[in-house]
């Protein structure tokens, strides 16, 4: 499957963005979803997941409750609402697609054969 992120952008402190990741086809449905990022000189770390059916879902700590990952099968899409953005959000942003993937390795970046082309968020102070 083919991920086209969207809806980086640069963004004052305390603001929002919602990035989007289109997955063109007719198996989308089948797939759980996931955000990461990696920020300059860092490792590639999980953001937030989403089961194929949008039941489950799940946040790294340090956007929880600020950051809002969902889905729309109908379009194709998953969505990443981010609120309350701060420096340290600044990153790439990748979303990732697995037809395999346990729950209990959903923020493992290994777990997920397919990633998007990732979307720059810049957030400054």
């Amino acid at each position: 499957v083919q991920l086209q992120a969207s809806g980086g952008g640069l963004v004052q402190a305390g603001g929002s963005l919602r990035l989007s990741c289109l997955a063109p086809g007719r198996t989308f449905s089948t797939y759980d979803m996931a955000w990461f990022r990696q920020a300059p000189g860092k490792e590639r770390e999980f953001v937030a997941a989403i089961s194929s059916r949008g039941g489950h879902t799940s946040y790294a700590g340090s956007v929880k409750g600020r950051f809002t990952i969902s889905r729309d099968n109908a379009k194709n899409t998953v969505y990443l609402q981010m609120n309350g953005l701060q420096p340290e959000d600044t990153a790439v942003y990748y979303c990732a697609a697995s037809r395999t993937i346990i729950s209990s390795n959903r923020s493992n970046p290994q777990g997920y054969s397919f990633w998007g082309q990732g979307t720059q968020v810049t957030v400054s102070s």
